[in-house]
């Protein structure tokens, strides 16, 4: 966001100014789900790539199913004009982006931090939640809560100390793993937290730059050119240090023909990999938008005959859960990885699947509401009979659902 000089908690207030790489022919998609599932304000694209500003945290932002990378937002800018001017001169452009509104790489700076930190205080809050304190008995220990009757005081004690040998057993063996667990758990919470305390001493912050050149400047700088020296502009503007393998910041920059574009990474693994499939098919962002398009309601019933992995049923599944969704497929090894997804994802309850062929679906007239499938095309999956049979088959099958459905209407 290339705001000027201001209060970090009052421009946080107003929001903050991001963009999501996205899938060609996508973008319409993303420019939706950003104003109804964030609020957005402001939002507008480029080819693929979506602007918008929003006030949501980042439990809300990890919830976009359209976009491929979400970025806070640092410069958008026209093209360098590079046929007019000398590489010598395109060297000096490239540095301006840092030189000449420091104040604005701070700002974004700070805006990450206060993410980063109001992230890591909720997720402390949660693991205390999840792992509320022990209760001890003793003289001086206190019970939150309800106190407990005297009775159960002693009862409790008494198998206590019955069973303090085999605890003590247990403990010694169980030491070593529970201990390596919470250390885990531990330190994946502190890991951002770090990184936004780091940035409060922005002298100690490390940073590496991923750039990405194409069109005309690409025909003059690679992209590990152009991170170079916007890397040593950093280090001069800010006194950063390099760290290629483990930086607290990544500096993204998108140098084309249509735009100038620098930002900071605000995920480390980008939104299209959900951690819920297992056995990767269709793209999940591609996936979504199909489902999104279908409309999906409670209580409908929704099938996809050649559904493979399963992953538009998946994605449709976690958006619209109210529907009864079945699967279908003839391949054995798809439909292998499809019950992995949706053990995967928790949706086994939710999603049916059957071993059968499209023109052979054991379901009554009337009975489907939505048919959506990623039909195949022979490419990537040999196919026994000619795309178009497939298609006819398909579209015989479509029109005898919606024929007997137009019957009842008019009857």
């Amino acid at each position: 966001m290339a705001a000027g000089p201001g209060d970090p908690v009052r421009r946080r207030a107003a929001g903050a100014r991001f963009f999501c790489t996205v899938g060609r022919g996508l973008e319409p998609f993303l420019m939706r789900e950003v104003r109804a599932r964030l609020e957005a304000s402001e939002v507008e694209y480029i080819l693929g790539k979506v602007f918008f500003t929003t006030c949501s945290d980042l439990n809300m932002l990890k919830k976009l199913k359209s976009a491929e990378r979400l970025f806070l937002l640092i410069k958008k800018q026209f093209p360098f004009n590079v046929p007019s001017v000398s590489k010598g001169k395109l060297f000096s452009e490239v540095q301006r982006l840092i030189n000449d509104d420091p104040e604005s790489w701070l700002n974004v700076i700070s805006i990450w931090k206060n993410l980063l930190e109001l992230n890591a205080k909720k997720e402390n809050l949660s693991q205390r939640d999840a792992n509320p304190q022990k209760i001890k008995l003793g003289k001086n220990d206190t019970i939150t809560g309800k106190k407990l009757k005297t009775e159960q005081m002693q009862e409790m004690e008494e198998n206590r100390e019955c069973q303090l040998e085999k605890q003590i057993e247990e403990t010694l063996e169980q030491g070593d793993s529970l201990t390596k667990r919470e250390k885990f758990q531990e330190e994946e919470f502190q890991n951002d937290a770090a990184k936004a305390v780091d940035t409060h001493k922005e002298n100690n912050l490390t940073f590496r730059v991923s750039c990405r050149c194409s069109g005309a400047i690409a025909k003059i700088f690679t992209a590990q050119e152009i991170g170079r020296i916007v890397g040593i502009a950093l280090m001069k503007q800010f006194g950063w240090k390099a760290d290629l393998r483990n930086p607290n910041l990544e500096i993204f920059i998108h140098l084309s023909d249509i735009y100038s574009v620098v930002g900071i990474p605000v995920f480390r693994v980008p939104l299209a990999s959900r951690a819920y499939i297992r056995t990767t098919g269709l793209r999940s962002t591609i996936a979504w938008a199909m489902a999104s398009i279908s409309e999906i309601k409670a209580g409908t019933f929704v099938l996809d005959p050649m559904c493979g992995f399963g992953t538009i049923l998946l994605e449709a599944a976690k958006e619209w859960p109210d529907v009864y969704y079945v699967g279908a497929d003839v391949s054995t090894s798809q439909l292998l990885g499809a019950s992995d997804n949706l053990k995967a994802a928790g949706l086994k309850d939710k999603i049916e699947l059957l071993k059968v062929s499209v023109i052979e679906l054991p379901l009554p007239s009337e009975s489907v509401d939505v048919i959506i499938s990623d039909i195949p095309f022979g490419k990537k999956f040999k196919l026994g009979k000619d795309i178009r049979s497939i298609l006819q088959e398909l579209e015989s099958y479509h029109f005898r659902n919606t024929e007997h459905c137009e019957e009842s209407r008019e009857v």
